[in-house]
């Protein structure tokens, strides 16, 4: 249980910070209530999460030499990717997840009415969230580790990440949001990708 709690806390916590999702949070904080945003931001990917963690304990039923080819294969394969990503990534480039983040939020707000309603901040957060998140790595992630690990760990700790960096983002992501290294979170995020590959691959061939 604690490793699966860890493994779901280090995989998001490292992997979403940075990513799209938290840039919409920054985004949107600066515009509308901090709480509001918050609420609709960590709602969103408690429910991603949940629903990742459900899809897992489905794909553990499968027999599991299949299941733990695919956790070892989609861990290294997210790890080369990202680390191929960061390596072509000029070291001074513009924050690209930055930039959709904006774009995504500027064009969502245009179809809604200027003054918005706490619940309407709350649901435009939420959607935002939940649409950028789906089908994102740390969803295919949180689907690995949930096939392999107890449920309650990686859902509990997955859950505590996406909290931490939403809470980063809301408070302090308008300071911190134009120092964040694109090129330094994809490289941390591809090394930590292959560490639990490696971690993978020694408990199932028990090396």
């Amino acid at each position: 249980m604690l490793a699966a709690f860890t493994a779901g806390l280090l995989l998001i916590t490292i992997s979403e910070l940075g990513d799209k999702t938290f840039f919409i949070a920054v985004i949107l904080a600066m515009r509308h209530s901090r709480r509001l945003v918050f609420t609709g931001v960590v709602a969103a990917l408690a429910v991603m999460t949940i629903l990742s963690v459900l899809v897992g304990q489905v794909a553990s039923l499968l027999p599991q030499n299949y299941v733990k080819f695919a956790e070892i294969a989609l861990f290294l394969g997210f790890g080369i990717k990202l680390l191929y990503d960061a390596a072509q990534m000029p070291a001074e480039a513009d924050c690209s997840e930055a930039e959709e983040a904006l774009s995504t939020v500027k064009e969502a707000e245009l179809k809604m009415p200027k003054h918005k309603s706490q619940w309407a901040i709350v649901m435009e957060a939420f959607m935002l969230t939940f649409v950028a998140e789906w089908g994102d790595r740390t969803q295919i992630a949180t689907i690995a580790m949930a096939a392999s690990y107890p449920a309650v760990g990686v859902t509990a700790g997955a859950i505590l990440g996406h909290s931490i960096c939403a809470a980063i983002a809301v408070l302090g992501g308008r300071m911190i949001a134009g120092r964040i290294s694109e090129r330094i979170i994809t490289g941390i995020g591809g090394c930590l990708f292959l560490v639990f590959g490696a971690m993978a691959i020694l408990e199932t061939y028990k090396l």
